[in-house]
């Protein structure tokens, strides 16, 4: 069994959460709260990779993600 780790993004917005792999182009998903969301998430990026591997494509990992956040006052 190979493992992969993907960075994840989960943003609240006024219906929800919504989460997404930006590693992953098309895999998105919601939740009603942040751990539904993380949950939907995991279960989008398995059948996502999975029928990439059936397809014979490559999956590709970041070495490394750093998330920060940037405050500008104007």
């Amino acid at each position: 069994m190979t493992t992969f780790r993907f960075a994840a993004i989960i943003e609240k917005d006024a219906d929800g959460y919504y989460a997404f792999c930006p590693d992953l182009q098309g895999c998105y998903t919601q939740g009603d709260t942040c751990e539904e969301a993380l949950a939907n998430l995991r279960e989008a990026v398995e059948l996502h990779v999975q029928d990439r591997l059936e397809s014979g494509e490559p999956i590709e990992t970041a070495e490394c993600v750093n998330l920060t956040s940037v405050e500008v006052a104007l």
